[in-house]
Protein backbone atom coordinates (compact mmCIF):
# COMPACT_ATOMS: atom_id res chain seq x y z
CA UNK A 1 0.00 0.00 0.00
CA UNK A 2 2.69 2.73 0.79
CA UNK A 3 4.05 2.42 -2.57
CA UNK A 4 0.76 3.58 -3.90
CA UNK A 5 -0.01 5.85 -1.19
CA UNK A 6 -1.78 8.91 -3.53
CA UNK A 7 -0.38 12.72 -3.17
CA UNK A 8 -1.76 15.05 -0.44
CA UNK A 9 -4.09 17.87 -1.39
CA UNK A 10 -0.99 20.36 -0.71
CA UNK A 11 1.22 18.35 -3.07
CA UNK A 12 -1.23 18.22 -5.95
CA UNK A 13 -1.43 22.19 -5.52
CA UNK A 14 1.90 22.49 -5.06
CA UNK A 15 2.65 20.45 -8.48
CA UNK A 16 4.19 17.94 -6.98
CA UNK A 17 2.22 15.31 -9.10
CA UNK A 18 3.87 16.27 -11.92
CA UNK A 19 7.45 14.67 -13.36
CA UNK A 20 10.24 16.68 -13.98
CA UNK A 21 9.90 19.49 -16.87
CA UNK A 22 10.22 18.19 -20.48
CA UNK A 23 8.61 20.59 -22.44
CA UNK A 24 7.74 24.36 -22.93
CA UNK A 25 4.09 23.46 -21.69
CA UNK A 26 5.18 22.01 -18.64
CA UNK A 27 7.57 24.49 -17.85
CA UNK A 28 4.64 26.73 -17.71
CA UNK A 29 1.97 24.49 -16.56
CA UNK A 30 -0.61 26.78 -14.83
CA UNK A 31 -2.09 24.03 -13.03
CA UNK A 32 -0.46 24.60 -9.51
CA UNK A 33 -1.80 28.28 -9.29
CA UNK A 34 -5.78 26.72 -10.35
CA UNK A 35 -6.32 24.19 -8.66
CA UNK A 36 -6.11 26.26 -5.20
CA UNK A 37 -8.81 28.33 -6.56
CA UNK A 38 -11.59 26.05 -7.93
CA UNK A 39 -13.67 24.01 -6.08
CA UNK A 40 -12.74 19.98 -6.22
CA UNK A 41 -15.13 18.80 -8.96
CA UNK A 42 -14.44 21.96 -11.10
CA UNK A 43 -11.11 20.66 -10.91
CA UNK A 44 -11.49 17.06 -12.02
CA UNK A 45 -11.99 18.00 -15.69
CA UNK A 46 -8.33 19.73 -15.35
CA UNK A 47 -6.61 16.15 -14.34
CA UNK A 48 -9.04 14.58 -16.90
CA UNK A 49 -7.54 16.72 -19.77
CA UNK A 50 -4.23 15.96 -18.40
CA UNK A 51 -4.17 12.70 -18.12
CA UNK A 52 -5.47 12.73 -22.35
CA UNK A 53 -2.59 14.44 -23.21
CA UNK A 54 -0.06 11.32 -23.43
CA UNK A 55 -2.69 9.24 -24.14
CA UNK A 56 -2.18 7.03 -21.35
CA UNK A 57 -2.66 7.98 -17.87
CA UNK A 58 -0.17 8.13 -15.75
CA UNK A 59 -0.21 6.95 -12.09
CA UNK A 60 0.74 10.18 -10.97
CA UNK A 61 -2.41 11.66 -12.48
CA UNK A 62 -4.58 8.52 -11.25
CA UNK A 63 -2.92 9.12 -7.82
CA UNK A 64 -4.16 12.80 -7.97
CA UNK A 65 -7.51 11.74 -9.25
CA UNK A 66 -7.95 9.57 -6.38
CA UNK A 67 -6.74 12.03 -4.16
CA UNK A 68 -9.18 14.65 -5.03
CA UNK A 69 -12.37 12.82 -4.97
CA UNK A 70 -12.05 11.05 -2.24
CA UNK A 71 -13.69 12.88 0.17
CA UNK A 72 -16.79 13.45 -2.07
CA UNK A 73 -19.51 10.71 -2.15
CA UNK A 74 -18.88 9.74 -5.75
CA UNK A 75 -17.98 6.15 -3.78
CA UNK A 76 -18.25 3.81 -6.72
CA UNK A 77 -16.02 5.80 -9.02
CA UNK A 78 -13.52 6.47 -6.07
CA UNK A 79 -13.17 2.58 -5.28
CA UNK A 80 -13.07 2.33 -8.91
CA UNK A 81 -9.58 3.89 -9.16
CA UNK A 82 -8.40 2.60 -5.88
CA UNK A 83 -8.65 -0.35 -7.57
CA UNK A 84 -6.58 0.90 -10.93
CA UNK A 85 -3.99 2.13 -8.54
CA UNK A 86 -3.38 -0.92 -6.73
CA UNK A 87 -4.32 -3.32 -9.83
CA UNK A 88 -6.81 -5.31 -7.69
CA UNK A 89 -10.30 -6.40 -8.69
CA UNK A 90 -11.20 -6.47 -4.83
CA UNK A 91 -12.86 -3.81 -3.45
CA UNK A 92 -12.49 -3.06 0.36
CA UNK A 93 -14.58 -3.29 2.48
CA UNK A 94 -14.90 0.49 3.61
CA UNK A 95 -15.95 1.39 0.32
CA UNK A 96 -18.64 -1.06 0.44
CA UNK A 97 -19.54 0.75 3.56
CA UNK A 98 -19.44 4.09 2.70
CA UNK A 99 -21.54 3.18 -0.41
CA UNK A 100 -24.29 1.88 1.51
CA UNK A 101 -24.38 5.12 3.83
CA UNK A 102 -24.63 7.15 0.97
CA UNK A 103 -27.73 5.43 -0.25
CA UNK A 104 -29.21 5.64 3.12
CA UNK A 105 -28.75 9.45 3.47
CA UNK A 106 -30.08 9.94 -0.37
CA UNK A 107 -33.13 8.28 0.79
CA UNK A 108 -33.60 10.27 4.14
CA UNK A 109 -33.14 13.68 2.29
CA UNK A 110 -35.24 12.26 -0.73
CA UNK A 111 -37.92 11.81 1.99
CA UNK A 112 -37.80 14.68 4.23
CA UNK A 113 -37.57 17.36 1.23
CA UNK A 114 -40.49 15.55 -0.17
CA UNK A 115 -43.41 17.52 1.03
CA UNK A 116 -41.27 21.35 -0.11
CA UNK A 117 -39.90 20.03 -3.37
CA UNK A 118 -43.33 19.23 -4.15
CA UNK A 119 -45.28 22.73 -2.97
CA UNK A 120 -41.98 24.86 -5.45
CA UNK A 121 -43.03 22.41 -8.20
CA UNK A 122 -46.59 23.45 -7.65
CA UNK A 123 -47.86 26.00 -10.01
CA UNK A 124 -50.43 27.44 -7.82
CA UNK A 125 -48.10 27.55 -5.03
CA UNK A 126 -45.66 29.50 -6.97
CA UNK A 127 -47.36 31.72 -8.49
CA UNK A 128 -48.39 33.28 -5.05
CA UNK A 129 -44.18 33.79 -4.16
CA UNK A 130 -43.11 36.99 -4.13
CA UNK A 131 -39.70 39.13 -3.90
CA UNK A 132 -40.11 39.48 -0.07
CA UNK A 133 -38.56 36.34 1.81
CA UNK A 134 -39.86 36.61 4.70
CA UNK A 135 -43.38 37.10 3.59
CA UNK A 136 -43.32 33.72 1.31
CA UNK A 137 -41.81 31.74 4.41
CA UNK A 138 -44.60 32.96 6.27
CA UNK A 139 -46.98 32.58 3.76
CA UNK A 140 -45.74 28.90 3.40
CA UNK A 141 -45.68 28.08 7.06
CA UNK A 142 -49.11 29.48 7.61
CA UNK A 143 -50.75 27.66 4.18
CA UNK A 144 -48.58 24.54 4.13
CA UNK A 145 -47.04 24.22 6.90
CA UNK A 146 -43.51 24.83 5.56
CA UNK A 147 -40.51 25.58 8.62
CA UNK A 148 -36.94 27.03 8.37
CA UNK A 149 -35.63 23.09 8.81
CA UNK A 150 -37.29 22.29 6.00
CA UNK A 151 -36.03 25.03 3.95
CA UNK A 152 -32.21 24.12 5.60
CA UNK A 153 -32.87 20.89 4.56
CA UNK A 154 -32.84 21.64 0.51
CA UNK A 155 -29.08 23.15 1.02
CA UNK A 156 -27.95 20.42 2.87
CA UNK A 157 -29.49 17.85 0.23
CA UNK A 158 -27.94 19.87 -2.71
CA UNK A 159 -24.70 19.66 -1.35
CA UNK A 160 -25.30 16.13 -0.57
CA UNK A 161 -26.25 15.86 -4.38
CA UNK A 162 -23.19 17.55 -5.87
CA UNK A 163 -20.92 15.38 -3.90
CA UNK A 164 -22.30 12.57 -5.45
CA UNK A 165 -21.34 13.96 -8.19
CA UNK A 166 -25.77 14.64 -9.17
CA UNK A 167 -25.00 17.99 -10.97
CA UNK A 168 -28.22 19.07 -12.15
CA UNK A 169 -30.15 17.50 -8.97
CA UNK A 170 -27.76 20.02 -6.99
CA UNK A 171 -28.47 22.70 -8.86
CA UNK A 172 -32.06 22.83 -8.87
CA UNK A 173 -32.20 21.84 -5.25
CA UNK A 174 -29.84 25.19 -4.49
CA UNK A 175 -31.74 27.12 -6.21
CA UNK A 176 -34.75 26.12 -4.98
CA UNK A 177 -33.09 27.09 -1.05
CA UNK A 178 -32.02 30.76 -2.42
CA UNK A 179 -35.72 31.08 -3.62
CA UNK A 180 -36.57 31.05 -0.16
CA UNK A 181 -33.94 31.65 2.54
CA UNK A 182 -33.23 34.59 4.55
CA UNK A 183 -29.84 33.55 5.39
CA UNK A 184 -27.60 35.33 3.77
CA UNK A 185 -24.44 33.74 4.02
CA UNK A 186 -26.32 30.11 2.69
CA UNK A 187 -27.65 31.76 -0.05
CA UNK A 188 -23.99 32.93 -0.91
CA UNK A 189 -23.43 29.50 -0.40
CA UNK A 190 -25.95 28.12 -2.84
CA UNK A 191 -25.04 30.80 -5.33
CA UNK A 192 -21.70 29.35 -5.64
CA UNK A 193 -22.74 25.83 -5.21
CA UNK A 194 -25.20 26.54 -8.48
CA UNK A 195 -22.26 28.12 -10.55
CA UNK A 196 -20.38 25.16 -10.06
CA UNK A 197 -23.04 22.73 -10.59
CA UNK A 198 -24.11 24.49 -13.87
CA UNK A 199 -20.95 24.49 -15.25
CA UNK A 200 -20.21 20.91 -14.66
CA UNK A 201 -23.53 20.19 -16.56
CA UNK A 202 -22.11 23.06 -18.84
CA UNK A 203 -25.39 24.90 -19.43
CA UNK A 204 -23.83 28.00 -20.28
CA UNK A 205 -26.55 30.60 -20.70
CA UNK A 206 -27.83 29.74 -17.23
CA UNK A 207 -23.96 30.08 -15.86
CA UNK A 208 -23.81 33.53 -16.92
CA UNK A 209 -26.94 34.72 -15.33
CA UNK A 210 -25.06 32.93 -12.27
CA UNK A 211 -21.88 34.85 -12.82
CA UNK A 212 -23.54 37.79 -12.95
CA UNK A 213 -25.51 37.33 -9.40
CA UNK A 214 -22.37 36.62 -8.15
CA UNK A 215 -20.28 39.78 -9.68
CA UNK A 216 -23.29 41.64 -7.95
CA UNK A 217 -23.43 39.76 -4.47
CA UNK A 218 -19.37 40.30 -4.46
CA UNK A 219 -20.38 43.79 -5.18
CA UNK A 220 -23.03 44.40 -2.90
CA UNK A 221 -23.04 42.49 0.10
CA UNK A 222 -18.97 42.47 0.58
CA UNK A 223 -18.42 46.43 -0.22
CA UNK A 224 -17.64 46.92 3.26
CA UNK A 225 -14.81 44.07 2.95
CA UNK A 226 -12.25 44.42 0.56
CA UNK A 227 -10.21 41.88 1.79
CA UNK A 228 -13.34 39.57 0.90
CA UNK A 229 -13.93 40.92 -2.21
CA UNK A 230 -11.05 40.43 -3.38
CA UNK A 231 -10.78 37.11 -2.60
CA UNK A 232 -13.97 36.21 -3.88
CA UNK A 233 -13.20 37.74 -7.14
CA UNK A 234 -10.05 35.75 -7.31
CA UNK A 235 -12.23 33.03 -7.49
CA UNK A 236 -14.81 34.41 -9.41
CA UNK A 237 -12.20 35.22 -12.41
CA UNK A 238 -11.26 31.66 -12.16
CA UNK A 239 -14.63 29.73 -12.44
CA UNK A 240 -15.32 31.86 -14.91
CA UNK A 241 -12.45 30.56 -17.48
CA UNK A 242 -15.22 27.58 -18.19
CA UNK A 243 -17.34 29.66 -20.21
CA UNK A 244 -14.81 31.85 -21.10
CA UNK A 245 -13.47 29.32 -23.85
CA UNK A 246 -16.32 27.02 -24.07
CA UNK A 247 -19.26 29.37 -24.89
CA UNK A 248 -18.41 32.21 -27.50
CA UNK A 249 -21.36 34.56 -26.59
CA UNK A 250 -19.68 34.71 -23.21
CA UNK A 251 -16.40 35.87 -24.61
CA UNK A 252 -17.15 39.38 -25.15
CA UNK A 253 -18.79 39.94 -22.01
CA UNK A 254 -16.10 37.97 -19.56
CA UNK A 255 -13.48 40.10 -21.75
CA UNK A 256 -15.46 43.58 -20.54
CA UNK A 257 -15.75 42.21 -16.79
CA UNK A 258 -12.02 41.67 -16.49
CA UNK A 259 -10.78 44.84 -18.07
CA UNK A 260 -12.98 46.73 -15.74
CA UNK A 261 -10.93 48.15 -12.56
CA UNK A 262 -11.91 46.06 -9.85
CA UNK A 263 -11.18 42.82 -11.44
CA UNK A 264 -7.80 44.15 -13.11
CA UNK A 265 -7.01 45.04 -9.93
CA UNK A 266 -7.35 41.88 -8.76
CA UNK A 267 -5.57 40.19 -11.75
CA UNK A 268 -2.65 42.60 -11.12
CA UNK A 269 -2.26 41.72 -6.90
CA UNK A 270 -3.56 38.48 -6.48
CA UNK A 271 -3.77 36.32 -9.98
CA UNK A 272 -1.21 38.10 -12.42
CA UNK A 273 -1.57 34.27 -14.23
CA UNK A 274 -4.50 35.23 -15.75
CA UNK A 275 -3.31 37.67 -18.18
CA UNK A 276 -2.59 34.22 -20.25
CA UNK A 277 -6.11 33.87 -21.02
CA UNK A 278 -6.86 37.51 -20.92
CA UNK A 279 -4.08 37.87 -23.59
CA UNK A 280 -5.32 34.92 -25.62
CA UNK A 281 -9.19 36.59 -25.86
CA UNK A 282 -7.96 39.66 -26.70
CA UNK A 283 -5.79 38.51 -29.47
CA UNK A 284 -8.71 35.86 -31.00
CA UNK A 285 -11.13 38.82 -30.54
CA UNK A 286 -9.18 40.11 -33.68
CA UNK A 287 -11.19 38.26 -36.17
CA UNK A 288 -14.15 37.93 -34.31
CA UNK A 289 -15.28 41.72 -33.00
CA UNK A 290 -16.49 44.23 -35.41
CA UNK A 291 -16.00 47.34 -33.03
CA UNK A 292 -12.38 48.26 -34.20
CA UNK A 293 -12.20 50.82 -31.39
CA UNK A 294 -13.40 48.75 -28.35
CA UNK A 295 -10.65 46.25 -29.93
CA UNK A 296 -8.24 48.72 -30.13
CA UNK A 297 -8.44 49.93 -26.87
CA UNK A 298 -8.86 46.37 -25.16
CA UNK A 299 -5.22 45.50 -27.03
CA UNK A 300 -3.99 48.74 -25.30
CA UNK A 301 -4.98 47.58 -21.74
CA UNK A 302 -3.48 44.46 -22.28
CA UNK A 303 -0.26 45.98 -23.42
CA UNK A 304 -0.22 48.36 -20.82
CA UNK A 305 -0.82 45.53 -17.75
CA UNK A 306 1.51 43.07 -19.20
CA UNK A 307 4.41 45.70 -19.47
CA UNK A 308 3.48 46.34 -15.94
CA UNK A 309 3.41 43.20 -14.67
CA UNK A 310 6.41 41.70 -16.37
CA UNK A 311 8.53 41.33 -13.15
CA UNK A 312 5.47 39.50 -11.38
CA UNK A 313 4.51 37.06 -14.10
CA UNK A 314 5.47 36.01 -17.80
CA UNK A 315 5.01 32.92 -20.53
CA UNK A 316 5.37 33.04 -23.79
CA UNK A 317 1.71 34.31 -24.32
CA UNK A 318 2.25 36.99 -22.37
CA UNK A 319 6.29 37.78 -24.30
CA UNK A 320 4.52 37.58 -27.43
CA UNK A 321 2.79 40.59 -26.28
CA UNK A 322 5.66 42.16 -24.96
CA UNK A 323 7.98 41.08 -27.97
CA UNK A 324 5.31 42.89 -30.52
CA UNK A 325 3.95 46.08 -29.08
CA UNK A 326 6.34 46.86 -26.38
CA UNK A 327 9.75 45.68 -27.89
CA UNK A 328 8.81 46.01 -31.81
CA UNK A 329 11.06 42.79 -31.60
CA UNK A 330 9.74 40.78 -35.11
CA UNK A 331 12.12 37.74 -34.57
CA UNK A 332 11.59 37.52 -30.43
CA UNK A 333 7.54 37.86 -31.00
CA UNK A 334 7.91 35.15 -33.91
CA UNK A 335 10.07 32.74 -31.43
CA UNK A 336 7.34 33.45 -28.73
CA UNK A 337 4.76 32.58 -30.94
CA UNK A 338 6.54 29.07 -31.64
CA UNK A 339 6.52 28.38 -27.71
CA UNK A 340 2.85 30.21 -26.81
CA UNK A 341 1.33 27.63 -29.63
CA UNK A 342 2.81 24.66 -27.62
CA UNK A 343 1.90 26.30 -24.22
CA UNK A 344 -1.90 26.69 -25.73
CA UNK A 345 -2.15 23.06 -26.79
CA UNK A 346 -1.04 22.01 -23.63
CA UNK A 347 -3.59 24.48 -21.51
CA UNK A 348 -6.91 22.92 -20.41
CA UNK A 349 -8.84 26.07 -21.26
CA UNK A 350 -7.20 27.23 -24.28
CA UNK A 351 -6.13 24.71 -26.14
CA UNK A 352 -9.14 24.52 -28.76
CA UNK A 353 -8.40 28.06 -29.21
CA UNK A 354 -4.62 27.46 -30.01
CA UNK A 355 -4.80 27.74 -34.21
CA UNK A 356 -7.17 30.73 -33.66
CA UNK A 357 -4.31 31.86 -31.63
CA UNK A 358 -1.47 31.73 -34.33
CA UNK A 359 -3.43 32.92 -36.95
CA UNK A 360 -4.56 36.04 -35.51
CA UNK A 361 -1.43 36.10 -34.20
CA UNK A 362 0.09 36.31 -37.20
CA UNK A 363 -2.37 38.60 -38.54
CA UNK A 364 -1.06 41.02 -35.54
CA UNK A 365 2.79 40.60 -36.56
CA UNK A 366 2.11 41.57 -40.12
CA UNK A 367 0.36 44.54 -39.67
CA UNK A 368 2.72 46.25 -37.37
CA UNK A 369 5.24 45.35 -39.33
CA UNK A 370 3.83 47.06 -42.63
CA UNK A 371 2.83 49.73 -40.56
CA UNK A 372 6.96 50.48 -39.96
CA UNK A 373 8.24 49.38 -43.02
CA UNK A 374 7.89 51.02 -46.57
CA UNK A 375 9.29 48.06 -48.74
CA UNK A 376 8.76 44.68 -47.68
CA UNK A 377 10.54 41.77 -48.89
CA UNK A 378 8.37 38.97 -48.76
CA UNK A 379 10.98 35.98 -48.12
CA UNK A 380 11.86 37.59 -45.06
CA UNK A 381 8.29 38.37 -43.96
CA UNK A 382 6.70 34.66 -44.79
CA UNK A 383 10.12 33.78 -42.95
CA UNK A 384 9.40 35.73 -39.60
CA UNK A 385 5.58 34.06 -40.04
CA UNK A 386 6.83 30.86 -40.14
CA UNK A 387 5.57 30.40 -44.10
CA UNK A 388 7.24 29.31 -46.95
CA UNK A 389 7.33 31.75 -49.68
CA UNK A 390 4.18 31.07 -52.27
CA UNK A 391 2.19 30.80 -48.80
CA UNK A 392 3.85 34.22 -47.49
CA UNK A 393 3.02 36.06 -50.93
CA UNK A 394 -0.70 34.78 -50.35
CA UNK A 395 -0.69 35.88 -46.62
CA UNK A 396 0.10 39.16 -47.78
CA UNK A 397 -1.90 39.69 -50.39
CA UNK A 398 -4.75 38.85 -48.17
CA UNK A 399 -3.95 41.31 -45.35
CA UNK A 400 -3.41 44.01 -47.29
CA UNK A 401 -6.80 43.26 -48.70
CA UNK A 402 -8.60 42.54 -45.53
CA UNK A 403 -7.15 45.78 -43.55
CA UNK A 404 -7.46 47.89 -46.55
CA UNK A 405 -4.10 48.92 -45.96
CA UNK A 406 -1.99 51.13 -48.88
CA UNK A 407 0.20 48.14 -50.34
CA UNK A 408 1.71 47.53 -54.23
CA UNK A 409 2.82 44.37 -54.48
CA UNK A 410 6.04 43.84 -56.99
CA UNK A 411 6.06 40.09 -58.06
CA UNK A 412 8.82 40.81 -59.82
CA UNK A 413 11.40 42.31 -56.99
CA UNK A 414 9.32 39.71 -54.78
CA UNK A 415 9.04 42.97 -52.28
CA UNK A 416 5.75 44.76 -50.90
CA UNK A 417 5.86 48.99 -51.18
CA UNK A 418 3.87 50.29 -48.56
CA UNK A 419 2.54 53.74 -48.58
CA UNK A 420 2.30 55.83 -45.43
CA UNK A 421 1.66 59.18 -46.13
CA UNK A 422 2.65 61.81 -43.41
CA UNK A 423 -0.06 63.13 -41.07
CA UNK A 424 -0.58 66.42 -40.90
CA UNK A 425 0.44 68.89 -38.17
CA UNK A 426 -3.51 69.18 -36.56
CA UNK A 427 -3.78 65.36 -36.75
CA UNK A 428 -0.35 64.90 -34.81
CA UNK A 429 -1.37 67.21 -32.12
CA UNK A 430 -4.45 65.37 -31.94
CA UNK A 431 -2.44 62.03 -32.04
CA UNK A 432 -0.30 63.28 -29.36
CA UNK A 433 -3.10 64.77 -27.55
CA UNK A 434 -4.70 61.43 -26.91
CA UNK A 435 -1.99 59.83 -26.36
CA UNK A 436 -0.48 61.97 -23.18
CA UNK A 437 -4.62 61.71 -22.04
CA UNK A 438 -4.52 57.99 -21.96
CA UNK A 439 -0.93 58.00 -19.77
CA UNK A 440 -2.87 60.59 -17.11
CA UNK A 441 -5.60 58.02 -17.49
CA UNK A 442 -3.07 55.32 -16.39
CA UNK A 443 -1.71 57.21 -13.99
Amino acid sequence: MTDHKPPTAEAISNGETHAAPTSIAQQYDLLPKLIPNLDRHLTFPLLEFLSGLDGDESSEVLKAKYELLKQTNMTDYVASLWQEINDSDDVPEEFLKKREEVLQRLSLFTEETKTIDELLNDESVVSNLRSDKVANLKFLEQQHGVTIQMVDMLYDYGRFQYSCGSYANAAHLLDQFRILSTDNDKASSASWGKLAADILTTNWEVVMEEVNKVKESIDTKLFNNPLAQLEHRTWLIHWTLFPFFNYEPARDTITEMLFSPSFINTIQTNCPWILRYLAAAVITNRSRTRNTGAYQKQLKDLVRVVRQEGYEYNDPVTEFVKALYVDFDFEEAQKKLGEAEEVLKGDFFLSATADAFVEAARHLISESYCKIHERIDIKDLSARLGLNHDEGEKWIVNLIRDTRMDGKLDYKEGTVLMNHPANSVYQQVIERTKGSFFRTSVL
